[in-house]
């Protein structure tokens, strides 16, 4: 099988102010590439992706690109802006196959017409042209991409309803959204993303994950989601110290590989210097020698020519901290019973039911706006509880984590941000306590208004770290670190002698640190044990289950006089029509696809010899395609219906 580069990067380097950000880098990338481009903030990754996209200078080295690459590009929180609608704008990709419609049922006609067909010559013409067109209309989806359209935004969150807002009338979020979902369709032959997963929700993820996973074309993406990388990604390039590294695997895999190279690095370092040090002996003992200073010589030419292993250096600097407990708390650490949450006595969850015991790890996940954040706010107690009970265990002291970063002061700078909560404890201590979160020299006095997001991620961590408590409750805390820092972050949680209670989009960051998992959604909880992976697992189940459930529920349900039991099979007769509804939409799309195998089957019999002298026969075929056109439409009207209902009932669960 042949390799076929479609793009390289060779011997590449980026300065910045004289100073190089990055030298020598080699990147190959395939047809069908699926790569992560990995690394710290502030290294590079999206200096080098706008080289290639010509938005940056190349200082030395060369990009080169197949004839005719198409590239698509989505830059980081970049969303599309314009004031057509979303249809409007998504069909706008599809410009070209609109006008090879139009231009197919031009000569659909003008085949039929007798004075063409009369017209040898004009005849030929004419068909050969349709014949040409028809294939190619074909070829390029031409009687699929407005379904196609439909399951892209459908796959974003965007129902029939939305199809003629403006775009430029919606949220900087859905922008971004819509700008990804018009590069989706836009087939190019490398799609490079830059945080694709930012501002969009768990179930979106997992529709990108599929989506991208069978995108026929290359795939270059810069992503802190390390679970999305993994589902995603078969190549991973890591920038670092200057230079970049290929592993051929997904996320995980290079995170093993990179620790074993590293290992094999420094036991190679260290045979050469006992080789060197051992050579190094010989010549200092024998170069005085007559006997055998010719020998010291020839060793000390060895030592000059050898290529020397540099040390290996694990990283850049990294962050190291820990949290630690001043005192045990009891066994029963939090008991949650019937609670319900909401503000201004709207309650936005009921019937909440929690009990955390000691060194669990719990994680609240669940759609954004459903409650997660409002839940940890009503437990510490920065908003009332509506109703139900909240019981702390003996001895358990809390700290708290805010996403929001609403617990740090704008006007301090960072060493008083610390110090002030410990005026008692020693500068340099509070000093070394910062260097350790990688705040050091001049960032110390720096003002937490000029921090950036991640920065003040650290100094809140730096903060609890200094508390001591027994029970951590976390809202986001990996939002705004690079992947360093939320390893770290993981590796000091995972060494923590307490309770973990925390909201996270991060499922990579969830699978590893969770024992249980809460699921908030549709103004409900429920409760799961085990990790991220476990929890869909178990999801997959309950749905297949109750498939099988409602499949197997075949006799008419019998009037029930109690009002819980109406209310039960009032849902079941929901689930009912909802299967069936689904099933509607198959069958339509079946019938779709034969119809428009068909009307390819008559397109091709109007150009058949044996019908084209014959104008009642042409007239009847064209009025075959007709049929089928009119009979396309009322399907498609149908299909849409359908679908707006089984939106409307999946809402209302």
């Amino acid at each position: 099988m042949n390799i076929i580069n479609i793009l390289q990067i060779k011997n590449v380097t980026k300065r910045f102010l004289g100073k190089d950000i990055f030298t020598k880098v080699n990147l190959n990338v395939q047809e069908n590439s699926k790569i992560a481009l990995v690394g710290r903030n502030g290294v590079g990754k999206s200096t080098l992706v706008k080289m290639i996209m010509g938005l940056q200078d190349i200082d030395e080295g060369q990009i080169i690109k197949n004839k005719n690459l198409s590239i698509g590009y989505l830059q980081q929180n970049s969303g599309l802006n314009s004031d057509k609608t979303i249809l409007e704008e998504m069909e706008s990709v599809f410009e070209k196959l609109k006008n090879d419609e139009k231009q197919i049922h031009n000569l659909e006609t003008k085949i039929a017409d007798p004075k063409v067909i009369n017209n040898e010559k004009e005849f030929e013409r004419i068909t050969n042209l349709y014949s040409k067109l028809q294939a190619e209309f074909e070829r390029n989806n031409g009687f699929g991409y407005k379904a196609e359209i439909r399951s892209v935004l459908h796959g974003f969150g965007f129902d029939e309803k939305s199809y003629n807002k403006k775009i430029n009338k919606l949220s900087g979020g859905q922008q971004t959204q819509l700008a990804m979902a018009k590069l989706l369709l836009e087939k190019n032959d490398l799609l490079i993303l830059d945080e694709p997963t930012n501002h969009i929700d768990v179930k979106t993820i997992n529709w990108l994950e599929n989506y991208l996973r069978g995108y026929d074309g290359a795939l270059m993406i810069i992503s802190h989601d390390r679970y999305f990388m993994d589902k995603v990604v078969n190549e991973v390039y890591e920038m670092c110290n200057g230079s970049i590294e290929y592993y051929n695997g997904n996320y995980s895999y290079f995170t093993k590989e990179k620790v074993a190279r590293l290992h094999q690095k420094a036991k190679q370092f260290e045979k050469q210097q006992k080789e060197i040090q051992s050579m190094q002996d010989f010549v200092n003992k024998n170069i005085v020698r007559a006997s055998t200073t010719k020998r010291a010589q020839s060793r000390r030419k060895q030592l000059q020519r050898m290529d020397k292993i540099e040390k290996p250096i694990s990283s850049e600097k990294s962050a190291r901290f820990s949290f630690s407990i001043n005192r045990q708390s009891g066994n029963n650490v939090l008991s949650i019973s019937d609670l319900e949450v909401g503000y201004n006595e709207t309650p936005l969850l009921k019937h909440i039911n929690l009990d955390i015991k000691r060194h669990q790890r719990i994680a609240i996940i669940g759609p954004n706006g459903s409650g997660k954040s409002t839940i940890l706010k009503t437990i510490i107690g920065q908003i009332p509880k509506l109703n139900g009970v909240i019981n702390f265990g003996t001895g358990v002291s809390i700290g708290y984590y805010d996403q929001h970063q609403k617990l740090l002061h704008n006007d301090k700078d960072v060493l008083h941000e610390l110090w002030d909560d410990y005026p008692t404890t020693p500068e340099n201590k509070i000093r070394t306590i910062l260097g350790s979160f990688l705040f050091s020299g001049e960032d110390v006095e720096k003002n937490v208004k000029e921090l950036s997001g991640g920065e003040k991620a650290r100094l809140l961590l730096t903060k609890l770290s200094m508390h001591h408590d027994n029970f951590l409750i976390l809202d986001e805390p990996t939002n705004h670190l690079d992947i360093d820092s939320r390893e770290v972050l993981e590796r000091a949680l995972e060494f923590f002698e307490g309770t973990i209670l925390f909201i996270s989009h991060d499922r990579y960051f969830i699978n590893k640190m969770t024992t249980s998992i809460l699921e908030v959604a549709d103004h409900h909880s429920k409760i799961y044990l085990g990790n991220y992976d476990y929890y869909l697992d178990k999801k997959d189940e309950e749905k297949a289950a109750l498939e099988s459930q409602h499949e197997a529920i075949q006799e008419p349900i019998k009037e029930e006089t109690s009002s819980s039991k109406k209310a039960y099979f009032v849902d079941k007769e929901t689930q009912k029509k909802l299967r069936k509804l689904k099933r509607n939409v198959q069958e339509i799309e079946r019938q779709l696809s034969l119809l428009a195998k068909s009307k390819k089957e008559l397109q091709i019999a109007m150009t058949n010899p044996d019908n084209i002298n014959n104008i009642d026969k042409l007239n009847d075929l064209q009025n075959k395609v007709e049929d089928i056109d009119n009979n396309v439409n009322s399907l498609e009207e149908q299909w849409e219906n359908d679908l707006l209902e089984i939106e409307g009932i999946e809402k209302a669960e």
